[in-house]
């Protein structure tokens, strides 16, 4: 009895340590493996995958989303080590959720957009973790994947990657935090931190504290420049209409906030772009200036309603205010 005990408990110390050492080995295996690396070059797919991204996104075609995600997608199953087409898969997708207003009948399943985002975009930043747009865009679906999915740990961890990417490069990421948060209640502090960054954009844009009462930007046209970190806080070949589309959002989220007085000048700096006669959304910023008094409540609901009564943020132009042509 004795002996039968000894060997059973022989045997059972045996098992436990094939099991330890296999859970060993199987964490050792994936410590091990080799990370993915970028690629060198990019294949002729991607290259014409990329024609058809252009020209579906400046032509504001969102019915042709599902044409361009086709092809991108197919470019980067031949070669998934190209951060650009990651990105390009992940810009559809959140381009479709984000202007989900333009669906006659708004389906549960738009919020996989919020998720293949996400996955994408994570791609392009272990693939180029120096680019901090990509960043940006990744800390943004991280936390609408997390209230999506009520996963705090997954919101906080999207917050503090948004703070890592507007230290990167924060002519860019201030605007992509602040315009992101623009929905949040208008009572929360993430509203309120969400206007001081589209703010601090406009700071470190100028190089200047740009006057909180009366933001008249005309006198830092002449800074415009296609160099450097400061160049995106100007209009480009990516987003034709940056300028006008930055200057629309953050009117809006100061009439939220109950400042039509100071989103009024906001909105009219929008004029000073040179492009701003061909912008498609002319009429929608002139209907901004003279009903912002009237849009403070209308702002501040919850849902989205017709686009000359919602934010930016929720309307059929979220992502083409800037990038249309």
């Amino acid at each position: 009895m004795i002996l039968q005990r000894v060997l059973r408990g022989t045997l059972l110390g045996a098992a436990l340590v094939i099991v330890v050492a296999a859970a060993g080995c199987g964490r050792l295996a994936v410590w091990s493996a080799p990370a993915k690396t970028p690629t060198a070059t990019r294949t002729a797919a991607a290259v014409e995958a990329d024609k058809l991204f252009w020209k579906t996104l400046h032509a504001g075609a969102y019915d042709r989303i599902p044409d361009a995600l086709t092809a991108v997608k197919a470019a980067y199953l031949e070669n998934p080590r190209d951060a650009v087409t990651a990105a390009h898969v992940g810009w559809l997708h959140i381009w479709r959720l984000a202007e989900r207003a333009r669906q006659p009948a708004l389906r549960p399943d738009i919020t996989d957009d919020a998720v293949l985002s996400r996955k994408y975009f994570e791609e392009a930043v272990r693939l180029d973790p120096g680019e901090a747009r990509y960043l940006g865009f990744y800390a943004s679906l991280l936390m609408a994947e997390g209230t999506i999915h009520k996963d705090e740990k997954m919101v906080r961890q999207g917050f503090y990657a948004m703070k890592d990417a507007v230290r990167a490069w924060p002519e860019f990421n201030y605007f992509t935090a602040g315009y992101t948060a623009s929905g949040q209640p208008v009572e929360s502090d993430r509203f309120r931190e969400a206007v001081e960054q589209q703010w601090l954009n406009l700071d470190v844009c100028t190089g200047q504290k740009v006057d909180r009462v009366n933001p008249d930007y005309a006198k830092y046209m002449p800074l415009e420049t296609k160099e450097g970190p400061r160049r995106v806080c100007w209009n480009s070949w990516i987003a034709p209409h940056n300028l006008e589309g930055f200057f629309l959002n953050f009117g809006d989220m100061l009439v939220k906030a109950g400042q039509p007085d100071v989103a009024v000048p906001m909105y009219r700096n929008a004029q000073l772009a040179r492009e701003y006669p061909t912008w498609p959304y002319k009429a929608v910023l002139e209907a901004r200036i003279r009903d912002a008094a009237k849009n403070v409540e209308a702002f501040r609901r919850t849902e989205p309603g017709p686009d000359a009564a919602t934010l930016m943020v929720r309307s059929t132009f979220a992502c083409m205010g800037c990038h249309q042509e």
